[in-house]
């Protein structure tokens, strides 16, 4: 199984519509998804309309008797299985920081249900936190939405410096998200990221209207929108994505 997640340290971004349109193509392309819900704002868990609980809170999860199993819930697809959140996950770096192995937790947790998913998206709060850490020790990539921002940008390189100093660090693949064409400073700042940053995907998400969407129609774009531009984009993105992490 390999497991990927939408992580970035700065908010706003489009993670969640990521990891969720992520999750539709990846079983639209014939594999077997578990998208899990880290966020503590349940968006990934709303918008597939699963009821945000997570038994025993973030507490029992990450303990040493806890397990992803008993929090598995079936989505509208059938391919698709997600692990909710809920509020409890607030307190998610605290429970970490009482286990054994706090960085290591999340794989270990992971490890048990390798045999029954091809690929694992983790959909994470923004920050670098103990949580993230932990992410960082389980994925084999993180997916990266940049907005054509300076302080976007900035952020990224964050990322980048922190998993330059750890030793088995996931494979980093940013793209472009929300981008304007219409707005020259957004065009020449991805040009700019996708010619000098090492990994920076060549498709980017349109700003679209369909993907706030989503919001309403609780499902992926390409499940109300299948023809629209931003549909072909996610389409594509998991493509690219695909073509690295099983080159």
């Amino acid at each position: 199984m390999k497991v990927l997640a939408t992580y970035s340290i700065k908010g706003g971004v489009g993670k969640t519509t990521t990891a969720v349109n992520l999750a539709h193509e990846t079983a639209a392309a014939g594999s077997r998804v578990l998208l899990w819900d880290l966020d503590p704002q349940g968006a990934a868990t709303f918008f597939v309309r699963v009821k945000p609980s997570v038994k025993g809170g973030a507490e029992r999860l990450v303990s040493h008797s806890g397990s992803l199993a008993a929090n598995i819930r079936a989505t509208d697809d059938p391919a698709v299985h997600i692990v909710p959140a809920d509020f409890s996950l607030r307190h998610l770096d605290l429970e970490l920081d009482d286990t054994k192995h706090p960085t290591r937790r999340l794989a270990a947790l992971l490890e048990p249900i390798a045999d029954r998913y091809d690929v694992a998206l983790l959909d994470c709060a923004p920050g670098i936190t103990l949580t993230s850490e932990s992410v960082f020790g389980a994925a084999d990539a993180l997916i990266v939405p940049t907005i054509p921002t300076t302080l976007s940008e900035r952020t990224l390189d964050q990322l980048a410096n922190f998993l330059a100093g750890q030793p088995s660090a996931p494979m980093l693949l940013p793209f472009a998200s929300m981008l304007d064409r219409r707005k020259r400073l957004q065009r020449d700042l991805v040009a700019h990221l996708m010619r000098d940053f090492p990994g920076f995907l060549p498709t980017a998400i349109p700003n679209a209207s369909v993907i706030e969407q989503m919001g309403v129609e609780r499902a992926p774009v390409a499940a109300f929108a299948p023809t629209s531009a931003a549909a072909t984009a996610f389409r594509q993105l998991w493509a690219d994505i695909a073509a690295h992490v099983w080159s």
